[in-house]
């Protein structure tokens, strides 16, 4: 995030401050990339969004999946894996990846959010917004000005916070399940 503030005592003098891998609240909530040795905690918060996902899902295979290729995320230019952590122990994520735009958008690239993450004990300690906080700053780095990203229907909870840091709903996708016509033929 670029800030232009005024030099104390020197009027008209301005500094640019700039803070991209690290954010502090005033609950001491940090953020900041992740890197190899965050692994082993991102891969348990991969399978607290599988878990909680199962319920919204019932096309999900059965245990154990995984949804990411995290070794690749760290080190792949075009995603940021944040983290957030309390006293040095990492209590949520989330990821932007830059994603070429549909033709047709006025935009032509944007950044989707997923792998948003919050254990379940800090939850409403404002740590998700400070997670997107993050990961739009580091998309305006790259001059990307549209977010997106998916959130099951039902799951009210997180459409709640994803409204509370500015989201708004904008596209409903459907399923059809055909298996059941498959197995009763003639319908």
């Amino acid at each position: 995030m670029h800030c232009a503030q005024q030099s104390p005592g020197k009027p008209g003098m301005t500094s640019i401050i700039i803070l991209f891998y690290f954010h502090q609240n005033m609950e001491g909530i940090t953020t900041r990339k992740s890197t190899h040795s965050d692994l082993d905690t991102l891969r348990r918060f991969e399978q607290g969004v599988i878990s909680a996902e199962r319920s919204f899902d019932p096309t999900l295979k059965k245990d154990p999946i995984n949804y990411y290729d995290l070794e690749f995320m760290i080190d792949a230019p075009h995603i940021e894996l944040i983290v957030a952590e309390i006293n040095h122990q990492l209590v949520g994520c989330g990821y932007a990846r830059i994603e070429t735009a549909e033709h047709f958008l006025q935009h032509e690239r944007h950044a989707y959010l997923g792998f948003m993450y919050v254990e379940p004990k800090h939850r409403g300690k404002g740590i998700n917004k400070l997670i997107v906080e993050a990961l739009k700053e580091w998309s305006l780095s790259r001059n990307i000005t549209e977010l997106r990203l998916e959130v099951y229907y039902h799951n009210i909870p997180a459409l709640n916070a994803y409204e509370k840091v500015g989201f708004t709903k904008h596209m409903i996708e459907m399923r059809m399940g055909l298996e059941d016509d498959i197995r009763r033929p003639g319908l």
